[in-house]
């Protein structure tokens, strides 16, 4: 039988309140609570917080409080990356953020998704269990390639990949994939014009 998280792990609709989501998403609040309350002038502690809570962390990483995120296990960050205050990432899937990149403050990173259609939201385990809460949900992962600076208060929806060396103009909601080397910008986000090195 197909567990809960192996349906995650293949981006099929799961059931997020399975108790293995529930212990992710305390150990990460934990992680969250220390981390946030810690000194920018504590960066060994902070640094040693990012690298016990995140999947992977590279070399000369920032992220600026306050913070949030789903699992943290789920985040993966190369080298050189700046994350601003009061950013969030809801990593139920994969969130990867390639090296050299720019991250401003309020920018908001989502992996979850739902189906459209009530009855396709609601599990089947709803009408036997009516004191408890099943919604089902599907995770698909986001990359963000080398180089990118994505604005102020960007939003960036599930399965999204933004290509290397592009910027995303600040406040754009990004829906569908975007090339390297351009500036996109709006809601939906569209390319404006190719950045000529």
């Amino acid at each position: 039988m197909t567990t809960e998280l192996e349906k995650q792990q293949n981006g099929d609709l799961y059931d997020a309140h399975d108790p293995i989501f529930k212990q992710y998403k305390d150990e990460a609040n934990h992680f969250l609570m220390v981390y946030n309350q810690t000194p920018y002038d504590q960066a060994d502690k902070r640094r040693t917080l990012l690298e016990q809570s995140l999947g992977s962390i590279g070399k000369n990483v920032t992220v600026g409080t306050p913070f949030l995120c789903d699992f943290a296990r789920n985040i993966h960050l190369g080298d050189k990356i700046s994350i601003n205050m009061n950013c969030s990432l809801m990593d139920s899937a994969e969130i990867r953020i390639d090296g050299e990149t720019m991250v401003a403050p309020n920018v908001q990173i989502y992996t979850g998704t739902h189906p459209v259609p009530l009855s396709d939201r609601l599990n089947d385990q709803w009408a036997s269990h009516p004191e408890q809460h099943f919604v089902r949900t599907r995770s698909l992962p986001v990359h963000i390639k080398h180089g990118c600076w994505i604005g102020g208060g960007v939003i960036i929806l599930p399965g999204v990949t933004i290509g290397e060396g592009t910027v995303i103009g600040a406040g754009s909601v990004v829906t569908k994939d975007i090339p390297d080397h351009v500036v996109a910008v709006g809601n939906p986000c569209h390319v404006l014009r190719k950045i000529e090195e």
